[in-house]
């Protein structure tokens, strides 16, 4: 199942918001994505229906196996080229906006070989 960037962005950022606070709420992913509380109960809605998170009778949202593996995706690659744009002298804040447009697009042979630049460090670190 192909699934679109902006449901990739919230399962991306329900994992990093676990992974930060131990939990999520659906205001958390409305703040870190700057987007409208309702925008987050529709995404919701949709991701719940497809399989790729629940929610607890407390609201609180926990991705599947299925959303995990999809997150995992993409906050690795969001990782690896913020890394390799810092290493290349890229502002931080500019290396983390730009990782967010290319790691939905790119295909896997360009990012197993930024990955592979990255363990035999061809770019040096800043």
């Amino acid at each position: 199942m192909k699934i679109h960037k902006s449901a990739e962005d919230y399962l991306e950022m329900i994992l990093r918001l676990n992974e930060e606070k131990g939990y999520v709420r659906s205001v958390d992913i409305a703040t870190g994505l700057s987007v409208s509380k309702p925008s987050v109960s529709v995404a919701m809605k949709h991701l719940r229906e497809d399989g790729y998170i629940t929610m607890d009778r407390d609201n609180y949202i926990a991705l599947t196996d299925s959303g995990t593996a999809i997150a995992r995706r993409i906050y690795d690659r969001h990782k690896a080229l913020t890394r390799i744009l810092l290493r290349l002298g890229v502002s931080p804040e500019t290396a983390a906006e730009d990782a967010c447009k290319v790691e939905h697009d790119i295909s896997n042979e360009t990012y197993a070989a930024i990955v592979r630049a990255l363990e035999q460090g061809v770019a040096k670190e800043q």
